[in-house]
């Protein structure tokens, strides 16, 4: 790789690492505004915007400690990286919806588009923590600026954003990116094939396997066994990776790997994880 400086990247990890959801600063939007269909992952139908009947008048969940138990291992799964707060707390200024009304509506309709800012300055802050060339990392921080900026526009204007045209950019960085890190590991490893983007490997047995650099965007690993895998630099953008065991195996340098990715899937102490992945609760 070339035309490299060296640069502070701390700067990029804190944004990364400081993208956590605190329900405490939010008025139960993920409980609220989305619809959920019942299936192994809820065990209820709502439509959205209408509260979930665990949801208490403080906004807290009736059945917290027990949700895996009573068939709502979904809430478990989904994480707002702090789009939540940032919807009830900024854009909205503490208005509460049950307090007031008129912006319920508005306030629902707009938590989905923050969520979705939110996942993409989330990659945007990883990739600028990778050694990119000089080119690249500019692009990206322009990009970084105008998606924070974006976070604090009004309620009327984030309804009117063109999220597909906001992604086209932002995906055509973060390609660029994942080819820049992998291409020392697609050096070492020609022996196999490492575009394996949108693979259906459902169920599929990858114990032990030496998958590094794979670009496994959009691919399904559906209670694929990736037991003790060497799954460093594998792009994992929209990969579903429920139910896969994921238990000894190495992402500790996987790339564009999500928190929701990771509760979704099953793991333990041993499972070696990104820096700004927190080792799920009911992994123990």
């Amino acid at each position: 790789m070339s035309n490299l400086t060296n640069r502070d990247t701390s700067v990029d990890i804190k944004i990364r690492e400081s993208l956590q959801a605190n329900c405490q600063s939010c008025f139960g939007l993920c409980c609220t505004a989305l619809n959920i269909v019942a299936s192994s992952d809820f065990a209820i139908n709502k439509p959205a915007g209408t509260p979930c009947p665990n949801l208490k008048d403080d906004y807290s969940c009736h059945i917290h400690s027990k949700l895996r138990d009573t068939g709502f291992k979904g809430c478990t799964v989904f994480d707002c990286l702090g789009a939540g707060q940032q919807v009830s707390q900024v854009t909205f200024q503490g208005q509460d919806w049950r307090q007031s009304r008129e912006h319920a509506d508005k306030m629902f309709r707009v938590f989905p588009i923050m969520e979705q800012l939110y996942e993409m300055i989330a990659y945007v802050a990883e990739a600028l923590s990778y050694q990119v060339d000089n080119t690249l990392y500019e692009q990206l921080r322009a990009q970084l600026e105008q998606l924070q900026q974006a976070t604090e526009l009004d309620a009327d204007t984030l309804l009117a954003l063109d999220i597909v045209a906001i992604r086209m950019p932002v995906n055509a960085l973060l390609l660029k990116t994942s080819e820049q890190i992998r291409q020392h590991s697609r050096k070492e490893n020609t022996s196999r094939k490492l575009n394996q983007r949108g693979a259906d490997w459902m169920g599929k047995n990858l114990k032990g396997k030496d998958l590094r650099a794979t670009d496994l965007r959009g691919g399904y690993l559906i209670a694929a066994n990736l037991q003790g895998a060497n799954l460093q630099e594998v792009d994992f953008i929209g990969a579903d990776l429920r139910d896969a065991n994921l238990r000894g195996a190495d992402l500790s340098t996987s790339m564009f790997l999500t928190q929701m990715q990771i509760n979704a899937a099953q793991g333990d102490r041993s499972t070696k994880l990104p820096f700004y992945i927190k080792r799920p609760a009911h992994w123990q």
